[in-house]
């Protein structure tokens, strides 16, 4: 009688194996689409911060308190405090922001009107989809980033205002969009910066980077004080 030969369990091949369920951690200069950025982002619960620009990943460096982190704290006070006194508008610290397929960015502070109102950004799974109306970003070893790639990013997808905090200079930069042109926004004979966007919105640039922040918030409430604050909010609601 022959006999039967005993078959072993096959081990596929590794070009066959079954694909991970765990994604690739994200590396700085990865090559990505957003979606498989997002999947991978995801995916890595330890990572506070990464940005796809123009299709490729950033992950930056620890962040300092006295050139990033004290500052970032400073920015969103002054925005949020607008928010307050400011209905139909919404402000986010650090929110992932979905430009289009190529960018994911990750910026400092956004301040836009709420999407049920006619804002022109959408909530999606609880993301920001489109250019919100205002980004702000505290710039230091950041700054050719922010000034540059992200620059003509925010610019191209039609984010309005675009204020940058160049904290190593000293200065700030405010942006606004004419024509399809990010265009220097002047301040006053007063050396006051005030939205176009969002009237009210005042700042004291020179006393932001002295750290005056009583000055900053005085400025701030003969804006909120003004009577194009008082038109925009009845406009809004």
């Amino acid at each position: 009688m022959a006999t039967v030969p005993t078959t072993e369990p096959m081990t596929p091949p590794a070009s066959v194996a079954a694909p991970s369920r765990n994604p690739p951690a994200l590396e700085t200069g990865d090559q990505l689409t957003r979606d498989e950025f997002e999947r991978r982002y995801t995916a890595m619960t330890d990572v506070k911060k990464a940005e796809l620009i123009e299709g490729v990943v950033y992950m930056p460096s620890p962040v300092k308190f006295v050139q990033h982190a004290e500052q970032h704290a400073i920015l969103l006070w002054w925005l949020a405090s607008f928010r307050v006194f400011t209905p139909a508008t919404r402000v986010g610290d650090n929110p992932t922001i979905r430009l289009d397929l190529d960018n994911d960015h990750q910026p400092d502070g956004v301040l836009f009107l709420d999407p049920a109102v006619g804002g022109q950004v959408r909530l999606e799974d609880d993301y920001v989809t489109g250019a919100p109306d205002l980004v702000g970003e505290v710039a230091s070893s950041s700054v050719s980033i922010d000034l540059g790639r992200k620059f003509h990013v925010y610019r191209r997808n039609g984010v309005r205002e675009y204020v940058v905090w160049r904290v190593l200079d000293q200065a700030v930069d405010w942006f606004i969009l004419r024509g399809g042109q990010f265009d220097r926004l002047a301040p006053g004979d007063d050396g006051i910066y005030r939205s176009e966007v969002f009237p009210g919105l005042w700042l004291d640039a020179t006393a932001l980077v002295a750290g005056d922040l009583i000055r900053v918030h005085q400025v701030l409430q003969q804006g909120l004080a003004s009577a194009e604050h008082a038109a925009f909010v009845a406009k809004v609601q």
